[in-house]
């Protein structure tokens, strides 16, 4: 068998595998399309990085409007690459799922994992809300969005390394092209920044002055530019809806939002100021005064000195103190109020006001993402301060205003609350908090949980809340004037426990001097029929930094309603209503009553004739006013007597509400209960701000009496009843002083209150070794100890009036500049205390004039110099101080003889100027007491009743004839048997 020949064909080879490119043609041209995206990202990025880095590291902003446009592309180019990118990665996974390269493949699924985060966080930055709020996606965690940002903006250079890495893994690196490609991010950078060319702009700026003189005087408000700033920037209300939906409910149904002609009673009042102005003036540039804090947005926008402007139709007319009023204020220029503050127009994201959904939509989005130039232009540091309250809630009058005088002070929330001791800056306090409240907004904005954009999560807050932008005060009559008694409720829950009412005593012969039965409960005397009391009555303020009332005291209704009854039968009245719903003008009011210069009362709220006040029973904080009612007993009572006290509180009296509903004009808003043409009745709402009630004893009478135990501790109802009877003045002095001697002399005292109390009173009376020895008394005490600023203050004050200079100088700076733990953890200041200081300085000037040697002028100066410094801290919290102008007065004319001997004529200039200066607003500020007896005695002519209520020592009738409440024919049967009876 033969062998076969060998072909000559070839053997047929393997099947070979084949190769998936790991980035194909098509697939690579996605991929330098990412590239692109990626190197508009890295330029944007180091475009934000640039400015927002400058930002960090100064006092200014960079941002700006162009800034904001580029953080929308940002945000834009991150989200359209996001879809090409997951294309490109998962094409290319597939592409690579066979390779054997390990270490490229481990390190592109790190920087997959790395994109992955840059892009999730990004979107996560984005707050992009798809539930209402409660997405996922909103992070309102400061702390847990400060974690995101930060791997946001670390983590790009993360995934470049891991770029770097698994491209070391693959193919060469084209270096050129790399280089290339950097080089090109940087010129893009290089001119996004180029384009950034607005100048650094400084926050917080004061607008130049002749802004304000040139159109806005007599108001102190100003812009920054000086420029009016355009209506429809200031009402943009619903635009802050979007983000802050509880502070704009909150701040919809305030007295902020009600300020301007929305507000029936204010409408009137400033009808009639503009009207004064423009009869008297030819313009209504004097009603200027009030617009800067009632009417803002028609007094910036200039529509306000429009003499014909319609204060109802117009769109500003409505508008109040909208949210960007108060958040566009740049500057407070100083605490004279008067609206004293700048304000500009806020620079706004791109697109806030378009019409266009989407663009909204990207707006608000811009704002989530990147809220930081938002905040920097909306809310300011001293929007927590009591100095930006300062600006509308401290006036005083100018001529503009009154043609009278050039200052006359008004209501002044700011100062009483620095001086008091809520605050932790005022010295002489009878009360002190276990820790200062450190601004207005501690009482007035509380902490409310809330799921706005803006909530966080304060100290001791359970959940993210806001403050309370409704402002809770004592607005009742506005908010029920407008039908909104869901807030008239809000504002009555914020007034409870905010004042007491305690029926302490009882004097028999119903006059001051007579002997006191006190503390009343648990026992109780027995009265007698046919004789006469005196109740002593103790009116507290507990939680308020400022006096009771403030505000608008002249037409705020405060009063004691006192009911006495037995057996179901009056027998004692006062404070009750008449018919017509008006307050028994005999009453007890906490009130001012202030009065034009002819003797009229203000009761129109007509600050154009403001003057001079007849009296001024405000109660200060951490005090008390002591109240007496004289009660003849009738000679028939057989059954105990009951005595109820109630502290009444009404926004308006009648007579303000009959002026302003009587000069509503056709095609005026409705105004709650009034009809055109029908007398008005005031049924605003009385609030029962405190109550206490007593049931006495009658001699005769078997019937068993029990009265609740007062809560009060004993040696605090001596101390308030004390302290009402010393604000009274010299004519009570002698009863506050029994009254701190009982309290001191209490079994088991243990309270400094009586002795320090007392050395108050006989540092008032002239007895000075008596108060030296009562201030000894009170140093005693170790448990609570005597507070030692107070100690100081009087201390210093007796050593002033002995002269005793040095030591007096000694204490004044304890008060002023000690630094204790004590203070430190109690927040208390008393440096900001300008009364102690001008004490401090008139002690300097005491002392240098003691020196006249010619060889110790230098000595002198130095003493004159210190006292002028003091004098000038003073002014910087208050610079409409008359006190410290006059002391400055004298001490520059002192300095200019000294000058003047030395031959130095530029100092003597100097000091010349400035003494006449000072001389000048010496007499700017300080009263016209002349002007103020004549409109007094005026006005005693014309009101009986607060004529009686003015006098040093009041007591208040409860058996008066005519008195609401008491019937006539009972009143003179009773007085009858009475004076029968005490006669014989």
């Amino acid at each position: 068998m033969s062998t076969p020949a060998p072909s000559s064909r070839p053997l047929p080879r393997p099947a070979r595998a084949i190769v998936i490119p790991a980035v194909g043609p098509r697939l690579r041209v996605l991929m330098w399309f990412i590239y692109g995206l990626i190197a508009l990202l890295g330029a944007n990025s180091v475009y934000l990085a640039t400015v927002t880095f400058l930002s960090w590291n100064s006092d200014r902003t960079y941002e700006n409007w162009f800034y904001m446009l580029m953080f929308g592309g940002h945000l834009l180019l991150g989200l359209v690459m996001l879809v090409p990118f997951l294309v490109f990665v998962f094409i290319h996974l597939f592409n690579t799922r066979l390779r054997k390269n390990k270490r490229a493949i481990r390190v592109g699924y790190a920087l997959l994992v790395g994109s992955l985060f840059l892009l999730v966080s990004g979107i996560l930055l984005m707050r992009i809300d798809f539930g209402g709020g409660g997405s996922v996606f909103v992070i309102k965690n400061a702390s847990t969005r400060s974690l995101i940002y930060w791997a946001h903006v670390l983590s790009p250079l993360f995934c470049l390394w891991l770029y770097w890495l698994h491209r070391l893994a693959g193919p060469k690196i084209r270096w050129k092209l790399g280089l290339g490609y950097v080089v090109g991010v940087g010129a893009t950078a290089a001119v996004l920044i180029s384009l950034h060319n607005q100048d650094p702009r400084q926050w917080n700026q004061a607008g130049p002055k002749e802004g304000a003189d040139k159109y806005f005087f007599p108001s102190l408000a100003r812009t920054s530019t000086g420029n009016f700033i355009p209506a429809e920037s200031m009402m943009r209300d619903d635009y802050c809806l979007k983000c802050h939906k509880d502070a704009y409910e909150g701040w919809f149904h305030s007295s902020h939002h009600l300020s301007s002609f929305n507000n029936p009673a204010y409408l009137a009042s400033v009808r009639e100021t503009r009207e004064v102005s423009f009869k008297r003036d030819g313009d209504v540039r004097g009603a200027r005064w009030c617009a800067g804090c009632h009417d803002p947005v028609p007094f910036f926008s200039g529509a306000f000195d429009d003499p014909k402007f319609d204060d109802v139709n117009h769109p500003t007319a409505q508008a109040g103190i909208t949210c960007t009023v108060c958040h566009s204020i740049t500057h407070v220029n100083s605490t004279r109020g008067n609206a004293d503050y700048t304000i500009e127009e806020p620079e706004h994201y791109p697109f806030a006001f378009s019409d266009n959904a989407v663009l909204q939509w990207v707006n608000n989005q811009l704002v989530k993402a990147k809220p930081a130039l938002h905040k920097k232009t909306f809310l300011k540091d001293f929007h927590k301060s009591a100095d930006f309250c300062s600006t509308c809630h401290k006036v005083h009058l100018p001529y503009a205003l009154n043609h009278y005088k050039e200052f006359l002070r008004g209501q002044n929330h700011h100062d009483t609350y620095l001086l008091s001791g809520v605050s932790g800056h005022g010295a002489r306090s009878f009360y002190y908090p276990d820790k200062a409240v450190q601004n207005c907004n501690g009482c007035h904005m509380p902490l409310q949980e809330s799921q706005d954009f803006g909530a966080r999560l304060f100290a001791g807050a359970k959940q993210p809340s806001i403050h309370n932008h409704l402002f809770p005060a004592a607005n009742t009559g506005l908010a029920w004037l407008k039908d909104d008694d869901a807030t008239v409720k809000a504002h009555q829950d914020f007034l409870k426990e905010k004042l007491r009412v305690d029926i302490f005593g009882v004097k028999e012969g119903g006059e001051v001097d007579g002997e006191l039965i006190a503390p009343l409960r648990p026992e109780v005397p027995t009265l007698k029929p046919g004789k006469t009391y005196l109740l002593e009555t103790v009116v507290r303020t507990l939680k308020m930094g400022h006096p009771f009332t403030q505000g608008t005291v002249d037409s705020n209704e405060v009063w004691l309603d006192v009911i006495a009854t037995s057996g179901g039968r009056v027998i004692g009245r006062s404070g009750g209503l008449d018919e017509q719903r008006e307050v028994d003008p005999w009453s007890h009011f906490i009130n001012v009553f202030m009065l034009d210069k002819d003797g009229n009362r203000i009761d129109r709220r007509n600050p154009q004739d403001i003057f001079t006040p007849l009296y001024n029973n405000q109660i200060p904080p951490g005090a008390a006013s002591t109240v007496h009612y004289s009660l003849p007993v009738p000679e028939d009572v057989t059954e105990p007597i009951t005595v109820e006290v109630k502290l009444q509180y009404r926004k308006f009296d009648k007579i303000f509400t009959d002026f302003f509903t009587r000069t509503a004009k056709p095609g005026d808003l409705p105004i709650r209960g009034h009809k055109p043409g029908e007398p008005y009745l005031n049924e605003l709402p009385i609030t029962t701000l405190a109550v206490d009630k007593i049931t006495f004893p009658v001699d005769g009478s078997d019937a068993v009496v029990e009265n609740a135990k007062v809560d009060i501790p004993v040696w605090q109802r001596w101390n308030d009843y004390g302290i009402g009877l010393f604000l009274k003045g010299r004519a009570e002095l002698k009863q506050a002083d029994e009254a701190f001697t009982r309290l001191e002399q209490l079994k088991d005292n243990k309270r400094y209150d009586g002795a320090l109390n007392i050395a108050r009173s006989y540092f008032e009376e002239g007895l000075l070794d008596e108060a030296t020895a009562a201030i000894a008394r009170a140093s005693e005490f170790t448990d609570p100890p005597a507070p030692p600023w107070t100690i100081a203050w009087l201390t210093g004050m007796i050593n002033l009036q002995q002269g005793d200079l040095e030591g007096a100088e000694k204490a004044f700076r304890s008060v002023l500049y000690d630094k204790t733990p004590e203070r430190t953890e109690r927040g208390f200041d008393f440096s900001m205390d300008y009364e102690v200081i001008n004490l401090l300085a008139q002690t300097l000037f005491e002392q240098a004039k003691q020196i006249r040697s010619p060889a110790e002028t230098e000595a002198r100066q130095v003493l004159l110099e210190q006292a002028a410094t003091e004098y000038e801290k003073t002014l910087k919290l208050d610079s409409e101080n008359v006190a410290a102008h006059y002391g400055l007065r004298q001490i520059h004319a002192e300095l200019k003889l000294i000058a003047d001997a030395r031959g130095d004529q530029a100092a003597v200039d100097r000091h010349d100027a400035l003494a006449k200066e000072h001389g000048r607003l010496h007499e700017r500020y300080k009263q016209d007491d002349n002007a103020r007896d004549v409109a007094q005695q005026k006005a005693k002519v014309k009101y009986p009743a607060a004529a009686k209520a003015s006098e040093p020592i009041v007591i208040y009738q409860l058996h008066r004839a005519g008195a609401p409440g008491l019937a006539a024919q009972q009143v003179s049967a009773d007085a009858t048997q009475v004076a029968d009876k005490e006669d014989k």
